[in-house]
């Protein structure tokens, strides 16, 4: 099929775009700007030149696809209701473009949403939320199988991480770490959040693609719990800084953007989409891969 994906410049869609090609598939790239065409276009693709502001040609876009991958947000915001909305317009621009069309359409969202719906214990993909920033889009892609979308929604893991990574929450994190001296975790550290590697995450969306029911909520998750404070304690011994707690009230201050989200404990389980796509993680996981040293290799260079 040839398919659409906007983010197809960045970590997790770059990817996307060279598993797609390798198994047979064109690709369409959305880019935003000379870099990210070049990038796209060197990885084999053809371009669309536009932005998630550019409704209509979104809507020309996956009409004319056979089928659409929706992984672009506006992270730069870091201001996640304004940048919710601009996803939200995108995904039912694209979505009202397909109706009726029984094409695959596959957004994203993410795990840590299950911290609300699901506290306590491990999510599921079953879990949802009535509304809220992503979990609008969500929503709206699921309900699309009801008007001839073959919709289906990948949750990520908060860390998708590989070499691949250049901007991601991991990189997030360092950075905080390295300008503060210490590497820092909420209360005790024990919430948990999950990981995946970026080649299983690129997989995971070529199989959404191919083949995943309408109306499904996919998790892209390998390490389904990883205490953060284990977390913390991989960034602090290769940055030799001391690994403390930081207060609650203090998130903010001390991790900027991500203090709403470090403290959030949001295990989740994959075992559905595994059993219903045969989709299996096959790369290292989330603290093997910090401890390898590439991210801090990244930042120092």
């Amino acid at each position: 099929m040839r398919v659409f994906v906007t983010g197809a410049s960045g970590h997790i869609g770059s990817a996307l775009v060279s598993e797609l090609l390798e198994n047979g598939h064109g690709v369409v790239g959305l880019a935003r700007s000379d870099a990210a065409a070049a990038k796209v276009e060197a990885l084999g693709a053809d371009i669309l030149r536009g932005d998630l502001d550019d409704l209509e040609a979104l809507a020309e876009a996956a009409a004319s696809a056979d089928g659409v991958a929706h992984l672009a947000f506006k992270h730069e915001l870091e201001n996640i209701p304004a940048a919710a909305s601009f996803d939200l317009a995108a995904v039912e621009a694209m979505g009202a473009a397909l109706e009726g069309s029984g094409k695959p359409f596959v957004t994203t969202s993410g795990t840590l949403l299950l911290a609300l719906a699901a506290p306590g214990r491990i999510g599921t993909e079953e879990d949802t939320l009535p509304s809220g920033p992503r979990v609008d889009s969500e929503n709206f892609t699921v309900a699309l199988a009801e008007r001839g979308v073959r919709s289906s929604v990948v949750r990520l893991a908060p860390i998708v991480h590989s070499t691949l990574d250049h901007h991601g929450f991991a990189h997030r994190l360092i950075d905080t770490a390295r300008a503060k001296g210490v590497s820092g975790y909420v209360s005790d550290g024990a919430n948990r959040w999950t990981g995946l590697h970026t080649l299983d995450a690129a997989r995971l969306y070529r199989f959404a693609l191919e083949k995943a029911p309408a109306g499904t909520r996919l998790h892209g998750v390998a390490d389904e719990g990883v205490a953060f404070r284990d977390i913390a304690d991989v960034i602090g011994r290769h940055l030799d800084a001391a690994t403390v707690s930081i207060p609650p009230e203090d998130a903010s201050e001390h991790f900027g953007f991500l203090g709403m989200f470090v403290g959030l404990d949001g295990p989740a389980s994959s075992e559905r989409t595994r059993d219903l796509l045969g989709w299996e993680p096959t790369h290292v996981g989330l603290l093997e891969d910090l401890d390898a040293g590439h991210y801090f290799e990244a930042i120092a260079a």
